[in-house]
């Protein structure tokens, strides 16, 4: 999955970035508290992708 893909479907759940990092971006949803961090890369492998999604998505 591309990382805008993801990062996309993740702000339409509600979640803002938390902060910048070396290699990774936090990002966090407000309704559920939950934080997890984003790979700065191009490409994200499916499954990972699939594990964050399901983390912050609002439940």
């Amino acid at each position: 999955m591309k990382r805008v893909d993801l990062i996309r479907t993740i702000e339409g759940f509600g979640c803002t970035l938390v902060r910048h990092g070396a290699k990774h971006d936090w990002y966090r949803n407000p309704q559920t508290g939950v934080s997890q961090p984003i790979p700065r890369h191009r490409e994200i492998n499916e499954h990972l992708a699939k594990h964050i999604i399901n983390k912050l998505q609002a439940e």
